[in-house]
């Protein structure tokens, strides 16, 4: 297994910019015991307020699920080696800000087993709409009020966890209102089909799976859950995440490692640029004065609201 110190990574495209100013690496919170929650802004003006939609990805939610968490450092070492010489890296950088979490368990991590420190499943632990059970904030274990907060803060337009043990695009919902097996769609289930669709399409082999038609899934239909952090991030951050099982062995020998990475990456970076290439764009000024202020977009027939 293939294991880099976040502390030490190197971005040359950023460091330079902005001469300390800003930091590209940052700790969002800790873990249970202590560990940094590193996070990697790509940007090239990291730690400003841009009109420019930001994007996140968070590996390792699970301890015993590591293959996410080296995926995302290529990704970030690709990225960063990229800039100006990849048009699809440029695009990314330029227009875009990209964090990654590439841990969001360390302490699981470290106990080779599912759970955090204090073995809860991170991916139960957010409050849930049809069982409000967990709704106290100082209930949560610290991994998850991290992302909450950092959800709160960076007000980001789309998302993805990665995953391992199957292979497969999931959206929301991930559970139903009746807990039962089924079909359960969210009021934007066409974009979340276009965008788990554009992942798997893109991806080596996603799309010819057997078990899953054109390697997506709701959530709701393959196995209901309640406290995860997809459907938290749609209903309470306006944010569209996915959740990718990007591979069926969770601790593939360290030789498969960049295989992995070559099958995910061009998967990673069109669901990123897919902000800049689709969708609605555009900045709301106020008319006397000319500044930015803050608005809302409503589609007609959806039942969402999208702040901005």
């Amino acid at each position: 297994m293939l294991i880099y110190d976040i502390s030490k990574l190197h971005l040359p495209i950023l460091s330079s910019l902005f001469e300390g100013l800003h930091k590209p690496v940052i700790s969002i919170g800790k873990s249970v015991n202590g560990s940094p929650l590193w996070a990697i802004e790509i940007s090239d003006k990291p730690g400003l307020k841009e009109a420019e939609p930001a994007f996140k990805f968070i590996g390792n939610v699970h301890g015993d699920e590591p293959v996410g968490r080296e995926v995302l450092m290529q990704l970030a070492y690709w990225l960063c080696d990229n800039y100006l010489k990849d048009p699809l890296a440029t695009l990314i950088v330029e227009n875009t800000h990209l964090h990654i979490l590439p841990s969001m368990n360390p302490d699981g991590f470290a106990l080779r087993r599912r759970g955090n420190a204090n073995n809860v499943d991170l991916n139960r632990d957010f409050p849930d709409q049809f069982f409000p059970n967990n709704d106290d904030i100082k209930q949560r274990q610290p991994e998850t009020r991290a992302i909450m907060n950092w959800i709160k803060q960076e007000h980001f337009t789309a998302s993805a966890s990665l995953h391992g043990g199957a292979l497969v695009a999931n959206y929301p919902w991930d559970g139903s209102r009746d807990t039962r097996k089924q079909y359960y769609g969210c009021p934007d289930d066409k974009a979340f089909r276009y965008m788990a669709s554009m992942y798997s399409q893109s991806h080596y082999n996603m799309s010819l799976s057997k078990e899953f038609e054109g390697g997506i899934t709701n959530g709701a239909l393959w196995y209901p859950i309640y406290g995860g952090m997809q459907d938290w991030n749609y209903i309470h951050g306006g944010c569209f995440e996915l959740t990718l099982e990007i591979s069926d062995v969770k601790w593939p020998k360290a030789s498969e490692l960049l295989v992995i990475w070559k099958q995910n990456k061009m998967s990673m970076l069109n669901l990123v640029a897919s902000l800049v290439k689709t969708g609605v764009h555009g900045r709301i000024f106020a008319a006397d004065t000319g500044r930015p202020i803050p608005g809302s977009l409503m589609v007609k027939g959806i039942d969402s609201k999208d702040k901005c």
